[in-house]
């Protein structure tokens, strides 16, 4: 259902259908939550599972964001299709090309992840369904939230720099968090309760606004907690 959800998003992006787009890639994610938690409660455990898992993360967190990203590219750009390639600066071409970085830094994060047992509780750079929401996050933003999208990303520059920055930081030593809550006390969950609450705070304040600030805020915290953790050392 990972994979069907994620074909589909490049079936919808294909087509103009953003919005529904992303909400395949969301839908996606939730799959692939209950994936590893069905497992985790029956206490099953496989190989093929852990491929399969993997090459269906590939399509959906790797190959559909980067779908979204040029498409956001292309509506920015002049004629908004690749029909104007030619017409269109070098800066800007190499700049709509930036998004095929994300599906094989994608690629080389998850077949590093399936071999690196460092990463049991917690993740050595982004994961990729994190990289994906950053980018649900600015067709959510563009749609709902317009006149911020326009001052932050309506830039090809921009947009091209996240997606360079981003698949960059899916291969990083970065230490970040995860989201999965280890018993229910402060000591051991402050950096994600915090999250939590600076991310409902920011949702009150700014409304959809808060979609541009999921994964920048995740970044922030990651490498606070890095911080705290240097310090106690």
């Amino acid at each position: 259902m990972n994979v069907i959800s994620g074909t589909l998003a490049i079936f919808m992006a294909m087509y103009g259908h953003l919005v529904l787009a992303a909400g395949c890639i969301m839908l996606g994610m939730l799959f692939d939550f209950f994936d590893g938690m069905t497992a985790r409660l029956l206490h099953v455990k496989s190989d093929i599972g852990k491929e399969l898992d993997s090459l269906a993360d590939v399509v959906s967190f790797g190959v559909a964001p980067a779908v979204l990203a040029h498409f956001l590219m292309l509506k920015i750009l002049p004629g908004g299709c690749m029909d104007y390639f030619s017409e269109w600066t070098l800066w800007e071409q190499m700049m709509v090309c930036t998004p095929i970085l994300i599906p094989a830094f994608s690629a080389y994060r998850l077949a590093k992840f399936n071999l690196d047992t460092r990463q049991t509780i917690s993740f050595i750079g982004m994961p990729t369904p994190a990289n994906a929401l950053f980018w649900t996050g600015l067709v959510f933003g563009d749609t709902f939230s317009p006149a911020l999208y326009n001052v932050l990303f309506a830039n090809v520059t921009a947009l091209g720099i996240c997606a360079v920055i981003l698949s960059i930081l899916l291969i990083s030593e970065l230490p970040m968090f995860s989201l999965k809550i280890s018993g229910f006390s402060w000591r051991e969950n402050k950096v994600r309760y915090g999250y939590l609450m600076a991310l409902t705070v920011c949702g009150c304040i700014g409304g959809m606004a808060v979609f541009f600030l999921i994964v920048p805020l995740y970044i922030l915290f990651s490498l606070f907690a890095l911080f705290i953790r240097q310090d106690h050392q």
